[in-house]
């Protein structure tokens, strides 16, 4: 299953319109990846740590996630020095580190941690489900908040048919080595797999059909705006209108 840990809570950040939260959430992410002046990426940043602070998220939960995109940056740090082309910094024998590749690695890091971090405060405190409300009434077209919303929900089954699958072969003796007998059994088990799929998805087509769908999902969740909204909307507007002005010299 995929795991929602911060899709619960009672904090400032639960009490606010999910769509707010997901149109704030791309604006902010877009003036970020967009902006290539230090003071504006670390003003980002502190905003991005702000919001998770507001949410109070688990610092382990956070720290968790973080980790995998560590690895991303970490290759970036080992390439761009090397590679990118400009005045050098430090060079240790042939090695050589370049001060443009040094400052485009410092701010894909900065800009990626900051994405990461407004996501996980706006965006991943609610559930998948009131994401995909939430995009339907942000008039996102509805056979993509259809597919998200079935992709989330029968992933699941499809994994469960995999292990059951696979666990049939292991109770049949086969182990995993590198010949023709694990490619082909890898294949059947693979082209059985979809095959099951497929006649659950007819069986699930069938069945919604018998339930009187028609192409809409209906919902008991009702968005309102309050003063909370309105006050975060207009506290998030100055700051990324800032954000915009102080990368661009507008003033």
């Amino acid at each position: 299953m995929i795991e929602e840990p911060f899709a619960v809570g009672n904090t400032y950040i639960y009490t606010l319109d999910p769509r707010v939260r997901i149109v704030f959430a791309v604006v902010f992410s877009f003036v970020t990846a967009l902006s290539n002046r230090f003071p504006v990426l670390i003003a980002a940043l502190f905003i991005s740590i702000l919001l998770v602070s507001t949410g109070r998220l688990k610092v382990r939960d956070v720290l968790k996630r973080l980790f995998v995109v560590f690895w991303f940056l970490l290759l970036i740090w080992a390439i761009l020095p090397l590679t990118f082309e400009g005045e050098p910094l430090y060079q240790a024998g042939p090695i050589t580190f370049t001060r443009p590749g040094v400052i485009m690695a410092a701010q894909i890091s900065i800009k990626s941690t900051a994405i990461l971090l407004v996501f996980m405060a706006l965006i991943a405190t609610m559930t998948v489900v009131t994401l995909g409300h939430s995009l339907n009434r942000l008039y996102v077209p509805d056979k993509l908040v259809h597919l998200m919303l079935m992709t989330y929900r029968y992933i699941f089954v499809i994994e469960q048919e995999y292990r059951r699958l696979f666990t049939a072969i292991k109770i049949r003796g086969f182990r995993s080595k590198t010949n023709m007998h694990s490619y082909k059994t890898y294949a059947y088990l693979i082209g059985m797999l979809f095959v099951r799929a497929s006649t659950r998805a007819e069986r699930v087509h069938q069945a919604m059909l018998c339930r009187g769908f028609r192409g809409r999902f209906y919902t008991l969740d009702i968005f309102k705006s309050t003063g909370r909204n309105q006050t975060f909307v207009l506290v998030m507007t100055i700051i990324i209108v800032c954000l915009i002005i102080g990368e661009y010299n507008l003033l």
